[in-house]
């Protein structure tokens, strides 16, 4: 499959993973066996690496979870730059995402807790006991709009005011 047929495959896959490969192949127009050989190379190519549900957890009557966005700012080693300092933030359980970013901090963080409590002790003895770790900041998640495309409590009622001449 050329380059671009395959990411046409990774557009349709990343909007809906549940697609089978026989229908993928008819909205493609290639063959059935083209679309899962080329699947099965891009697992093995660690192109694919996932196939997610995002669950919008508000809506369910389990107990949600509680979300943070933390900036941190560390300085680099030598030789290693960044990389070592966020490897061994993103080994713990909690961490969801680590990012390196330009601006006013280095690492940005995403990290899910059961309670305000959870992120705070996460902050306090696990990632600001680290070594190279300088400061951070931690931004609790209030409500999620959009998230990986998907907006979330959205509903077919149109809620515009309507505006006449």
């Amino acid at each position: 499959m050329d380059h671009t047929r395959t990411n046409e495959l990774l557009r349709l896959l990343e909007e809906d993973a549940r697609l089978e490969p026989a229908t993928i192949a008819t909205m493609m127009g290639v063959t059935e066996a083209e679309v899962r050989e080329a699947i099965a190379k891009l697992e093995k190519e660690k192109v694919i690496l996932k196939y997610p549900a995002l669950i919008n957890w508000d809506k369910t009557d389990g107990k949600g979870t509680v979300t943070a966005m933390i900036e941190v700012k560390v300085t680099p080693q030598r030789d290693v730059g960044f990389d070592q300092i966020a490897s061994r933030i993103y080994k713990f359980p909690e961490v969801q995402s680590v990012y390196l970013m330009s601006g006013s901090y280095d690492l940005s963080i995403v990290i899910e807790g059961d309670s305000i409590k959870d992120i705070a002790f996460f902050v306090s003895q696990k990632l600001s006991t680290l070594d190279n770790v300088i400061s951070t900041a931690t931004h609790f998640i209030l409500k999620k709009y959009k998230h990986d495309g998907v907006i979330y409590g959205e509903n077919d009622e149109d809620r515009r005011m309507i505006v006449t001449p």
